[in-house]
């Protein structure tokens, strides 16, 4: 069932809550004052949000211990063997050792290319775009071109959700209680909403979609939805709606 403005509007003001916020990877940003540590720190943490909760914030945890006080001197002094010894076993779910040292690498190629994170993803971003998506894919491929990350980085090129990069986008261009943000270039409203199963299930059951197939083109639908209820900033209300099943306190049910 559909539901108004005003019911989305609530949610909102209940549940955007910094304190609400354990357990999710987003976290981890809350330790980093500096935007160029906390946009490689959020790349990390959303590219691992895949899984059960708990594990991904351990997983997190230990990836960032390695990299000590500066993920981005930590990036930037990366070479393949310094990766393999550090991260020599790492494995978590589908991501391989493997993968990890060409992540870090990646990140690495980025930085020297482009000075930041932010700088890399505002080439691909067009302000005329209606939403981020064109930026994402572009962004996508910069980290996609040195190695091996399918577990990490999906394929832009195919119907991915891109949940994860969506992810990513949410805590680092919006800004409130919950999202730090620090990009300052990226308009809000043009932010897709981070879809996975969980939120692909709230969404049918709150109307803002009937397709089935948890996608891209879904994505672009429930976002569309989301934005009739708050045209300058639709993914405000990610975070209180995929409290709904995560927390112990909060059921699914009671949407």
């Amino acid at each position: 069932m559909k539901k108004t403005t005003r019911y989305f509007e609530a949610l909102y003001a209940r549940y955007n809550k910094r304190g609400l916020c354990n357990p999710d990877p987003l976290q981890f940003l809350y330790d980093y004052p500096d935007v160029r540590e906390r946009e490689i720190v959020a790349l990390i943490a959303a590219c691992f949000a895949y899984g059960n909760v708990k594990q991904i914030i351990k997983t997190v945890n230990f990836i960032l211990a390695a990299a000590g006080p500066s993920p981005r001197d930590f990036a930037q002094s990366a070479t393949p063997a310094k990766l393999t010894k550090i991260f020599k076993g790492f494995k978590y779910r589908f991501t391989t050792e493997k993968e990890l040292v060409y992540f870090w690498l990646a990140i690495k190629n980025i930085l020297k290319k482009y000075g930041s994170l932010e700088d890399c993803f505002l080439v691909h971003y067009n302000p005329v775009d209606e939403t981020v998506l064109p930026a994402i894919k572009g962004f996508a491929r910069e980290l996609r071109r040195g190695g091996d990350l399918h577990s990490l980085v999906p394929d832009p090129d195919k119907k991915s959700a891109l949940k994860r990069l969506n992810l990513f986008l949410r805590w680092m261009v919006r800004q409130d209680e919950v999202d730090p943000g620090g990009w300052k270039q990226i308009s809000p409203a043009k932010l897709l909403v981070p879809l996975d199963v969980h939120m692909h299930r709230i969404a049918q059951k709150l109307g803002l979609t009937k397709r089935n197939a948890a996608d891209i083109t879904a994505v672009l639908e429930i976002s569309t939805e989301l934005k009739k209820h708050c045209p300058q900033d639709p993914i405000k209300y990610d975070f209180c709606l995929t409290r709904f099943g995560i927390r112990d306190d909060m059921s699914y049910n009671d949407l």
